[in-house]
């Protein structure tokens, strides 16, 4: 049965991300929360779970993603190389400094950022694009600041890494893509991380991997799959616009029932 929940978990999760160009662990990340209530997790490390499952699924997940942007040119490699040894270095060390934090902590910084994520797509505000990219150093700072925020909160940088292209004059389907890209060392760097920092901690279940949870990384990683590419198709005939704002009314309701269950 738990298993049967993280497939729908991951199916979930496929399909908005294929829908609305969101980052799995948006969505996964408060549904790790929600199952593994309850369960035998023990309650101080249940969003360290959510955080390290949520890296280790992106890591499957977004080769396909990136490999489908770079089919169709929309992949600036020499971006990735610029900024990929920032992108490791500040979400290994995003892991080492979440594992040090409390869950209550990590349950606040992960809703403020829920709330960051539903404004910006209630407003869908883009940046004029008003500068080129920064130096060798500018690009290093910018990696390790998106990359210590995506291993705080679970996801694959995107929601931080293509405004930032976009103000750096790269067109925006090319900075989706090449985000895409970026979220792959992100992933692998945060799923080492957390597993590394968790593998000592005493009294985690049997199944776990440091703080990653192997079954729900299978349901989640097995459905995702198949459900992505389902979400990509409605996207070509559903008002995404549209969507987008009901997605953030959700994204609002899910960070206020989080926010409550934290007070």
């Amino acid at each position: 049965m738990i298993f049967l929940t993280y497939l729908g978990v991951g199916a979930v999760a496929g399909i908005l991300a294929g829908l609305l160009g969101i980052g799995g662990g948006l969505v996964i990340v408060p549904m790790l929360v929600f199952c593994m209530t309850g369960q035998n997790v023990p309650d101080e490390y249940i969003m360290h779970f959510a955080l390290g499952t949520s890296m280790a699924s992106i890591m499957f997940t977004s080769v396909s993603s990136f490999w489908a942007h770079h089919q169709r040119g929309a992949v600036h490699w020499d971006v990735v190389k610029r900024i990929v040894i920032g992108i490791f270095l500040g979400t290994f060390l995003g892991t080492c400094v979440a594992a040090r934090l409390s869950n209550n902590f990590l349950k606040g910084f992960f809703i403020l950022f829920l709330y960051y994520v539903a404004i910006q797509m209630l407003i869908d505000k883009k940046p004029k694009p008003s500068r080129a990219l920064p130096g060798t150093w500018g690009m290093f700072g910018v990696g390790n600041i998106i990359g210590a925020v995506s291993s705080l909160v679970g996801i694959g940088g995107g929601t931080l890494s293509v405004p930032f292209m976009v103000w750096c004059n790269i067109p925006v389907h090319h900075a989706i893509g090449t985000s895409a890209a970026i979220g792959f060392p992100i992933a692998i760097a945060g799923t080492i991380g957390y597993i590394i920092n968790g593998l000592n901690v005493p009294g985690l279940p049997a199944g776990s991997l440091g703080y990653i949870s192997l079954s729900a990384l299978a349901g989640i990683v097995a459905a995702s799959i198949f459900t992505a590419p389902l979400g990509v198709r409605l996207a070509h005939w559903l008002p995404v616009p549209r969507l987008k704002r009901i997605f953030a009314g959700l994204l609002l309701i899910v960070a206020t029932r989080m926010l409550y269950g934290l007070i």
